[in-house]
């Protein structure tokens, strides 16, 4: 499904009239088109679902016997998103995943995109580990996934309780994540 940006236009053009300004004073006059184009960009997750996107990004390696249990992290992978209750930033997120492989790695770089994918939807924090736990596990071929994640969300800190200080984390485990103390402590230590 593709984002239909003259319905944006039009809405947000609406909103600025709902608030009390004038859609067509100078500073304003381009907004509606630039919140489309930038909802186009930030939102392009929503059309894919979370199969195209391990499809999308399905690069893997063959690995060789002796590395089979060792785990593969990627940490501190730099993320946005837009919470789904309010529309409002979700920033300064870092998120890490860890998997421990069968017989392929995934390209790392993959890893990353992954995760910037299933930022491009409105979400929720919890949503995002969970999404990202699936593709991972799906792209290589393993159920033994974790994806801890910390950030801010501007509709604590920005409006609300307006809490400037307040950081969510989540953690996310599948398999032996999930069953393994000692793996999830592992994780854990990293926030």
């Amino acid at each position: 499904m593709s984002m239909d940006l003259d319905k944006i236009k039009e809405h947000v053009r609406g909103i600025l009239e709902a608030i009390g300004e004038d859609p067509d004073r100078p500073g304003l006059v381009e907004t509606p088109d630039r919140v489309a184009r930038m909802y186009q960009e930030v939102f392009e997750g929503i059309q894919y679902s979370n199969d195209d996107i391990a499809e999308m990004f399905n690069k893997t390696f063959p690995i060789t016997e002796g590395t089979k249990k060792d785990i593969v992290l990627v940490r501190d992978i730099s993320a946005f998103s837009y919470c789904e209750h309010h529309m409002a930033l979700m920033y300064d997120m870092k998120i890490s995943v860890a998997y421990v492989p069968t017989d392929r790695v995934i390209g790392i770089s993959k890893i990353a995109r992954v995760a910037d994918m299933v930022c491009r939807r409105l979400q929720l924090q919890e949503r995002i580990g969970a999404d990202i736990a699936e593709i991972i596990g799906k792209i290589a071929g393993t159920q033994d996934v974790a994806v801890l994640i910390t950030g801010n969300h501007s509709c604590m800190t920005a409006r609300g309780i307006k809490n400037m200080t307040s950081e969510t984390v989540t953690l996310t485990v599948r398999g032996a994540f999930e069953t393994d103390k000692s793996l999830k402590d592992q994780i854990l230590a990293l926030k």
